[in-house]
Formats: C-alpha cells, sequence, structure tokens
C-alpha cells in the first residue's frame, strides 16, 4: 500500500494511505478507530479519477490535512498517467488555487 508523507508543520509529519478495490478507493489518514481523514475517488476510467468525498476530523481541520489529501492523489495521478475530475466542493477549490495542479486535471465534463 503506497503511502505518502507531507509535512504542515516542522514538526509533526502525517502519513497519507491509498488503497483501491475495483473502481473505488481512497487516500485517507488512519486512526485508532477509524479514518482522521479521507478522500474517495471512482475509478471513471482507465485514465480518470473522479474525486467525489473529502473528510477531516474536527480534531485535524485547520491543519493542512484535506491539502494533504488533494496533493497526495495529484502526486498518484502524475505516476501513473491519469487525469482527475474535482467533483467535490473541497477538491475542486484546492485546484481552482493551485495551478500548479493543472497538468493532471481533466476539464472535460463527463
Amino acid at each position: 500500500m503506497p503511502k505518502y508523507i507531507f509535512s504542515f508543520n516542522k514538526t509533526t509529519h502525517m502519513t497519507i494511505q491509498h488503497q483501491q478495490q475495483e473502481n473505488r478507493g481512497l487516500f485517507f489518514v488512519p486512526g485508532p478507530d477509524g479514518m482522521l481523514a479521507e478522500m474517495t475517488y471512482l475509478r471513471h476510467d482507465p485514465r480518470t479519477l473522479i474525486i467525489d468525498h473529502t473528510y477531516v476530523d474536527k480534531e485535524l481541520r485547520g491543519q493542512n490535512i484535506g491539502f494533504q489529501l488533494v496533493q497526495a492523489a495529484v502526486a498518484y495521478a502524475r505516476q501513473h498517467q491519469l487525469k482527475i475530475v474535482p467533483v467535490c466542493v473541497f477538491a475542486r477549490a484546492v485546484f481552482d488555487k493551485k495551478p500548479e495542479f493543472a497538468d493532471v486535471l481533466q476539464e472535460e465534463q463527463i
């Protein structure tokens, strides 16, 4: 299972994990009692991921965790030559604010 590590300050690192089964997948931060944060996607076709949901536990909000989930999906898309359709409002906002992610953005409607 691939892991992506991102730092949101100088002393703390979150490990973003990835799972995929059939045409569904998620990037997530595990916790002792379940997911602390997750971003789910649908594999629309062999070359396209549709990000449909992002959740961050209230204890982690405001710490850049949602952005790190999107960043992990972008890294995965680049590694596998995929495009992303962000239908989740949060993910769409990140793509709108980060022009450096445009290379993986699927602009056409699906």
